[in-house]
């Protein structure tokens, strides 16, 4: 469940100067406006997907060092759920890659095969 809550405001000479915002909300916005421009994968993802068959839910988990269970628990799914999600041939909803993504911090793009 996503709480909204009041951003903090920073004033700088008597005017809003920034705001901040609750890590998960920040997330939640930055993956509503990613173009394909700002799609940033490593090297590791890459190769464990093209070379080394490996989903990209699978090799975003390892290269984050979750296992399973911790990833799994942090995106509210079972690890036996996560463990179907993440074969080849999987074809995972966007709420669930939603959830995934903001599990490990990443956009929904960046788990798009």
């Amino acid at each position: 469940m996503t709480v909204l809550t009041e951003p903090q405001i920073i004033m700088s000479d008597g005017k809003p100067a920034f705001a901040v915002i609750p890590w998960r909300e920040y997330q939640e916005l930055i993956s509503q406006h990613t173009t394909d421009e700002d799609i940033w994968i490593p090297h590791e993802i890459v190769k464990a997907t093209v070379l080394g068959n490996t989903s990209i839910i699978r090799a975003w988990r390892e290269y984050f060092g979750l296992t399973q269970q911790e990833l799994a628990q942090r995106a509210g799914l079972s690890q036996p759920t996560l463990a179907r999600l993440e074969k080849a041939d999987s074809r995972p909803r966007t709420s669930t890659l939603k959830k995934l993504a903001m599990a490990m911090g990443i956009t929904i793009a960046q788990l798009s095969d």
